[in-house]
């Protein structure tokens, strides 16, 4: 990500030094549906938001195309992840920075001590910040930041609007600490197709368990499924939870192998993870999926959410 971010810098300053005036709104294009929200809430009717990576659609394995490129070149400002989580992307970032477009990372100024650094992720972060909902705040503090410095003449408006945004995301905050606590804790086990819920693990004090790795680019092996087989059934495990954005291969593999054991797990729901719900749904909306995620577990481990979760409007979860 440093490195990343230090080309980025450079690119820029290698471009001309003075932008156009500012039409508005302003053009902004992101990349996965998590920045997109949060960008939108603080630019508010000031920029027009279109993120690249749509519903359903993985960012570690997302390449640009040449749509994508045009979109890029014609915009007024890009904010992406960061973290690797979009690393296939890197040439296309530094690309659009070296034409004069800012482009800026929402996790380029968390504090590191905050990050986790999973060992078999060869030195980087785990980049799935958005799950724990007070870093993701810490996000939107970022946008207000860089939004400020491209549109000076605004930048009390962005203050304001990050500021009512923030007051969403910390009643939604205090939403999933309350549910998640009350499933029983032997019973917070977290079982996922891949490692995306480590940050909401630490931070609503559950156990994780993914299939694969933090990248959905490394396949699990039969070893890793055989031992959570073994784990699972041991513990009397209830429930296992798909991924929207992720193949259901492994997870299936997994209670084949556990049915095989004497112990029957149900799968407990879908999960948003790297992708967000459908546009235009209240799923499709940064609160809307952890708001659907939350009340998915706790209802699914035996604790207590209402059945339309934080604001009423979950479509039904089974």
């Amino acid at each position: 990500m440093k490195r990343l971010s230090l080309l980025l810098v450079f690119a820029a300053s290698m471009a001309a030094a003075a932008p156009p005036p500012i039409a508005y709104p302003y053009k902004i294009v992101t990349t996965i549906g998590m920045v997109n929200d949060i960008v939108a809430a603080v630019a508010g009717n000031l920029g027009e938001c279109q993120p690249l990576i749509g519903a359903g659609i993985d960012p570690h394995l997302y390449a640009t195309t040449r749509g994508d490129m045009v979109k890029l070149l014609k915009v007024d400002v890009v904010f992406y992840c960061g973290l690797m989580l979009e690393g296939r992307m890197s040439d296309a970032l530094v690309k659009v920075a070296r034409r004069g477009r800012p482009v800026y990372a929402v996790t380029e100024m968390l504090d590191e001590s905050k990050l986790l650094s999973p060992e078999d992720f060869e030195g980087h972060y785990d980049p799935h910040v958005w799950m724990d909902v007070k870093l993701w705040i810490q996000a939107s503090q970022v946008v207000e930041e860089a939004l400020g410095k491209f549109d000076p003449k605004n930048a009390a408006t962005y203050t304001k609007n990050q500021a009512k945004y923030e007051m969403k995301l910390q009643k939604l905050d205090e939403y999933v600490r309350r549910v998640i606590a009350t499933v029983p804790e032997p019973k917070r086990v977290l079982v996922t197709a891949h490692d995306a819920f480590n940050y909401f693990g630490r931070a609503y004090k559950m156990e994780v368990m993914g299939i694969q790795g933090i990248s959905t680019e490394s396949e699990a092996g039969l070893r890793r499924i055989n031992e959570l087989v073994l784990d699972l059934s041991k513990r009397r495990v209830r429930a296992v939870f798909m991924e929207t954005s992720v193949s259901d291969r492994n997870v299936r593999a997994l209670i084949e192998g556990t049915a095989s054991m004497g112990h029957i797990i149900k799968v407990g729901g879908e999960l948003f993870s790297d992708a967000m719900g459908p546009a235009g749904s209240y799923e499709g909306t940064y609160i809307g999926m952890i708001d659907h995620n939350a009340t998915t577990i706790a209802r699914a481990l035996g604790g207590k959410a209402p059945e339309k979760g934080f604001m009423g409007k979950l479509r039904q979860i089974h």
